[in-house]
């Protein structure tokens, strides 16, 4: 027959298992954060390199956006 656990171990157990969730839980939000920012760089790198694009290309503001709009045709 298997041994029964006193009611002190248990509630050890569950300290030691809410313990680990709540620091799995804060790596967890940290690496969340930490995916956040390294996307808005991206999305700011990207958001620099339509702008240079644009003021190279000599065309009009319209002339963009209708082509983004539409597509090539």
């Amino acid at each position: 027959m298997a041994r029964m656990k006193s009611m002190k171990t248990i509630e050890t157990e569950i300290a030691r298992a809410k313990e680990m969730v709540l620091k799995t839980k804060a790596r967890h939000e940290a690496a969340i954060a930490n995916l956040e920012a390294v996307m808005a760089s991206k999305d700011e790198l990207i958001a620099r390199d339509l702008l240079d694009a644009f003021k190279k290309s000599g065309k009009s503001y319209d002339a963009v956006m209708r082509f983004l709009k539409e597509g090539l045709r």
